[in-house]
């Protein structure tokens, strides 16, 4: 399979809808005031993507970005979290992390961090 398909699974695009039609509050207002419609820095980000084994929360696939918006199970499974990072750093993704506290309470400051990433991706592309 190309690379432009960025290790696309179709095997799991049931399942990733499922999950986009039972997203958290906290995935709703990522989505809506910052990822969807190319609201930042007009990159273009998809929902509840799948690469590889695994369906991750948000993806650009321009930046080779991933966001994952960690609720309480991630709480108990740190283990499985590292490995599944590991692997998708393996494959060439960068993974961000936000908790949904931090994008309920302080989405300005998860703006900020995205928006850093973009600038030291930015960088390097040039």
């Amino acid at each position: 399979m190309p690379d432009n398909y960025n290790n696309y699974n179709k095997e799991l695009k049931d399942f990733a809808r499922k999950l986009r039609n039972n997203s958290t509050l906290a995935e709703v207002i990522l989505w809506d005031k910052l990822l969807k419609k190319k609201q930042l820095r007009n990159y273009q980000f998809l929902r509840q993507r799948s690469i590889d084994i695994y369906i991750v929360d948000f993806f650009c696939k321009d930046l080779k970005l991933v966001i994952e918006v960690d609720g309480t199970y991630h709480l108990f499974n740190r283990k499985k979290d590292r490995a599944r990072d590991e692997d998708l750093n393996d494959l060439g993704f960068t993974v961000i992390h936000f908790n949904n506290e931090e994008i309920l309470n302080d989405l300005l400051s998860v703006q900020r961090t995205i928006e850093r990433f973009i600038d030291e991706y930015e960088k390097g592309a040039k």
